[in-house]
């Protein structure tokens, strides 16, 4: 912070930096990361296919760590953080106000408006993502020609979008790939015993249990 000329620094300045490097940077990748470790824990050939491409790629030392090389090469681990922010994007919904007037199927919105788009219901549209509530990380992959990125929008889209996505996807990657070489992960609960909280960040009321059961 260049704080040289504090008069051009307000304090609610310095609260906005705060809110972002704690709001944006921080919930957002955790509770991203809890989500794609929940339904790994629902699915165990998903974990098994991780575990493989982590041998092939990275090597089977579980001490060794994790070179920004080898995650590059993670495509499958990729397709698998993509399908998990698709059904639970850690930010359900963002809001735009808009700078000149918008029609919308015949609607016309006023300039000055604030519109709101929820994210969590365009990922569950079955005309861009068939059978929507399958978690299915192969949709991702090259082949089925997803990567659209007018159709996965967890980080927004545009010049607004968030600048840290793909930090954020390496982080993801990073802590998920040492869970996965070293634990054998099982969920607790079923879907339908988890209640979902959308506030600024899509949460579990009762939080998500885990089981870590070491591999070796």
């Amino acid at each position: 912070m260049h704080m040289s000329d504090p008069k051009h620094f307000t304090e609610r300045d310095i609260q906005e930096e705060v809110d972002s490097f704690m709001f944006a940077g921080h919930d957002t990748t955790a509770v991203g990361t809890s989500w794609a470790l929940y339904l790994l824990g629902l699915h165990p050939e998903v974990q098994d296919h991780i575990l493989e491409e982590l041998d092939l790629e990275c090597g089977d030392d579980p001490d060794k760590p994790f070179e920004e090389e080898c995650l590059k090469k993670l495509k499958y681990l990729e397709c698998v953080i993509k399908e998990a922010q698709r059904l639970y994007p850690p930010a359900p919904f963002i809001g735009r106000q808009l700078q000149e007037d918008v029609k919308v199927n015949g609607f016309k919105i006023p300039k000055g408006a604030t519109c709101m788009l929820v994210i969590y219901m365009l990922h569950r549209d079955p005309k861009s993502f068939p059978d929507p509530e399958i978690f299915n990380p192969d949709r991702f992959l090259p082949e089925n020609c997803l990567n659209d990125i007018r159709l996965l929008m967890p980080f927004s889209a545009g010049p607004r979008s968030c600048i840290g996505q793909k930090f954020a996807m390496l982080e993801e990657k990073v802590m998920i790939a040492n869970v996965v070489r070293n634990f054998r992960i099982r969920s607790v609960d079923q879907r339908d015993k988890l209640h979902l909280s959308a506030e600024m960040v899509l949460r579990s009321k009762g939080g998500i249990r885990l089981e870590l059961i070491p591999r070796k």
